[in-house]
């Protein structure tokens, strides 16, 4: 486990809530954002993750009571998406690729360098609680993901006016759905669709951070996000992160069966309830615009039906609440 320096231990112990969290978000993007190389991609995000779990740690074990002001202290995502949308800019696009996290941020910006567009602001901010598709869709006020199909996505959301669209499809198709339509929100269903799809065991983060190098060093990629960008300003963002699931430790005895009684496979649960015994806790009651929840709290996963996944979202660990916030111009 890595060590902390003495400012960050400052920065977390001694100011408001909010600074706590600015650090701790900090650290996370600076941690990050370093750039990768291809070949060494796989044990280098296995070392940052390992990082990561250290402020994790510190958050489950010595500051839980952080996590009920994660949503006041850390911008939701959906807020700065609107926030950034009323700007007086004279077109623009939003790219979200479903469930892209920080782990990823280094191809988007490499990527980005290497064929001269300009980056204006690499940040991060919060999921909605849970960190969930249809919750993130909703807080912006859209139905769900699917409404945005074919550009469905109406005059109540928003984001107006712009054309909508969300598929799961090649990159070169995506590039052929873009129209002349000044402005643009473009939900592309990867990376989760392949957190989810490689979730199951033997596979997981090692597996996708292969595929993240692949599909995001892609000139099919490029090409769509150059279309997107075309006399646009673009943010290429996320509704929400992953958990590695697979790198937790397993939660045994008491703990790991409550853990499996309360969650099953999964990392949150509707409504208020008992939320055990244990100090420091493994599950948090949340409540917020999506209702009452309750999350599974830091890096804990146990043995359940059909095998825990090895990546999965919707509890409170750090990489699967923050989401990445690209803001770009060609």
């Amino acid at each position: 486990m890595m060590a902390f320096d003495a400012a960050i231990v400052q920065g977390l112990v001694q100011g408001s809530d909010e600074d706590a969290w600015r650090v701790i978000v900090d650290r996370a993007l600076s941690v990050a954002s370093k750039s990768l190389a291809p070949a060494s991609a796989p044990s280098e995000i296995v070392k940052r993750e390992r990082e990561i779990a250290s402020l994790d740690h510190f958050l489950s074990a010595a500051a839980w009571d952080l996590w009920q002001s994660f949503a006041t202290s850390v911008e939701r995502n959906s807020t700065r998406l609107v926030r950034w949308w009323a700007e007086p800019y004279s077109a623009k696009a939003i790219l979200i690729l479903d469930g892209l996290s920080l782990r990823e941020l280094p191809w988007i910006l490499e990527g980005a360098r290497e064929r001269g567009f300009v980056i204006h602001e690499v940040n991060a901010f919060a999921s909605e609680l849970p960190g969930e598709t249809n919750e993130f869709a909703r807080a912006l006020g859209f139905g769900s993901r699917s409404q945005l199909q074919n550009d469905g996505g109406g005059l109540s959301h928003k984001l107006q006016p712009t054309a909508t669209e969300s598929v799961d499809m090649p990159w070169e198709d995506c590039e052929r759905l873009i129209s002349a339509a000044k402005n643009w929100v473009f939900w592309h269903h990867w990376p989760d669709s392949k957190v989810h799809d490689g979730a199951v065991a033997g596979q997981g983060l090692d597996t996708l951070t292969r595929d993240a190098a692949e599909q995001l060093r892609d000139p099919d990629f490029w090409s769509f996000v150059e279309r997107l960008a075309t006399g646009r300003r673009l943010v290429v963002t996320s509704d929400h992160g992953y958990a590695a699931t697979g790198y937790f430790p397993d939660a045994d005895g008491e703990v790991g069966q409550f853990l499996k009684a309360t969650f099953s496979s999964g990392r949150s649960v509707k409504g208020q309830g008992e939320c055990g015994p244990f100090v420091p806790p493994v599950a948090m009651p949340i409540s917020g615009p999506h209702g009452d929840y309750r999350l599974a709290l830091g890096r804990w996963k146990w043995k359940s039906p059909g095998g825990y996944p090895t990546m999965t979202h919707g509890g409170l660990s750090i990489l699967e609440v923050l989401s990445p916030f690209i803001e770009i111009t060609k």
